[in-house]
């Protein structure tokens, strides 16, 4: 029996501790624990899958195959096209001929070129229409204005607006200043006499920018701290001086707020509109067909932003950030043009507006994606950042040109209107938010204290 226990027990087991090899033998074992998530076990046909807490990516990475043909890659065959083209646009001499400047013909190129590797090689942003392809575009034209303005921060403002010739011959030469602060009796004629297209501009814009921010008041609290904005700022630019009228009635209460409402109308319309996609294949009749592919421009899905500003702090660090986003990207043009001496209606001006809505639309989207499901989107957005970069190198291009082009310095009182302004957005959120914590934390070590001295 000695032998038969002996054999029983390890080879690194002494044989001293035969009888509490004997007491533990009789416990009854732990039942081991069943592999797998929360209990549930692994078969051998899932043993790969990827649960949800692995899939960390900013968005769903889900493809719209609703018109199938759209969406299969075609990388090599892009490739193939794109060389080809290449080729024969740097091989024959007869069209360099007649495209005259060479230069000019190559920076298109190369301009292409970066636009296609964009379209084909860059990662996803939230939108799925028309194409993802498509903001992918978006994002390399966005990476191409900040790499534009990232050189044009290191010229001198001569420089620049002789640069600028070479796209347009027509500018390099200064503009009238234009006020709009004359003949301000509320008067029927001077109210109509101020009605020009710029107004239509104004709605449009609040209409994009209702369509990306997708909230009524974040809307007015812009358009007013817009009007503000150009009373302090009115010193240096001339047409930012309007009647007040202008700025309170034409402004805010009738361009602002047209667009505004029609914007909110339109996310209101996609916010409860049912999304049922169907393939182009499974769709029958030309007429059919045709509504399905002109639907590919509308969004797959709609989103309502609910930005909540006076939750935490957190939230209103993000309402505040996208506030003064806003805020100086709706400032940089007008400083740009008067830097630059371009018309309000050149096309160099038009296109940046355009791409800033264009770029701003997904921004948006991934900024509340990172700020309201952050185990889901664990770093900002693409878009949002490229956005962020390009309105901040836009501020120091135009401090950097501004040196002796307004000399004007700021009057008293808007320096103090600044200051107060300031002063308020940071004490409501110490008040709000920065006071509980430190009560908490007062209570938490005098909780410790007591404990203590007990």
């Amino acid at each position: 029996m000695a032998k038969e226990d002996e054999s029983d027990l390890s080879p690194t087991s002494p044989g001293e501790e035969l009888e509490d090899t004997h007491v533990l033998s009789q416990t009854e074992p732990e039942p081991e624990p069943i592999p797998g998530l929360e209990g549930v076990p692994v078969r051998w046909y899932d043993a790969d899958r990827t649960e949800p807490y692995t899939r960390i990516t900013p968005f769903q990475e889900r493809h719209d195959t609703t018109v199938e043909f759209f969406y299969k890659p075609i990388t090599l065959t892009a490739l193939g096209f794109a060389l080809a083209a290449l080729a024969y646009v740097a091989m024959s001499q007869d069209l360099l001929a007649e495209g005259g400047h060479k230069r000019r013909v190559g920076v298109y190129a190369v301009i292409a070129g970066f636009l296609m590797f964009s379209m084909i090689q860059l990662r996803d942003g939230p939108f799925l229409r028309p194409h993802p392809a498509f903001w992918r575009v978006v994002l390399g034209c966005n990476l191409l204005y900040e790499l534009a303005l990232v050189f044009l921060l290191f010229q001198d403002l001569d420089s620049a607006r002789h640069m600028l010739t070479l796209l347009d011959p027509n500018l390099g030469v200064p503009l009238p200043e234009k006020s709009y602060a004359e003949h301000c009796e509320f008067t029927w004629q001077n109210v109509w006499g101020a009605v020009d297209i710029f107004c239509l501009a104004h709605a449009l814009g609040w209409f994009g920018k209702a369509l990306i921010l997708r909230d009524y008041w974040f809307c007015w609290i812009l358009s007013v701290a817009f009007e503000f904005a150009e009373y302090s700022l009115q010193h240096q630019l001339a047409n930012f001086a309007e009647c007040w009228w202008d700025h309170w009635i034409l402004d805010v209460l009738v361009c602002n707020w047209l667009g505004t409402y029609l914007g909110m109308k339109t996310c209101q319309y996609f916010e409860v509109k049912h999304y049922e996609w169907r393939g182009f294949r499974q769709t029958r009749g030309f007429r059919s067909k045709t509504k399905r592919v002109v639907t590919q421009f509308s969004p797959h899905d709609f989103t309502a932003f609910k930005w909540e500003g006076t939750v935490d702090f957190l939230h209103y660090f993000a309402v505040v950030l996208l506030l003064a986003l806003f805020l100086c990207a709706e400032l940089n043009p007008f400083y740009l043009k008067t830097l630059l001496w371009m018309e309000p209606e050149h096309p160099i001006v038009i296109a940046r507006l355009a791409g800033i809505f264009l770029c701003g639309l997904p921004a948006v989207r991934e900024l509340y994606q990172y700020i309201n499901n952050p185990r889901k989107a664990v770093r900002m957005g693409q878009h949002m950042w490229l956005l962020i970069a390009t309105v901040c190198t836009e501020l120091l291009v135009i401090f950097k040109w501004s040196k002796g082009q307004f000399p004007v310095p700021f009057p008293t009182s808007v320096k103090w209107a600044w200051a107060i302004g300031l002063f308020f957005l940071v004490l409501y959120p110490t008040v709000t938010f920065g006071l509980p914590v430190v009560r908490r934390y007062l209570r938490k070590h005098h909780r410790k204290g007591k404990a203590k001295a007990e």
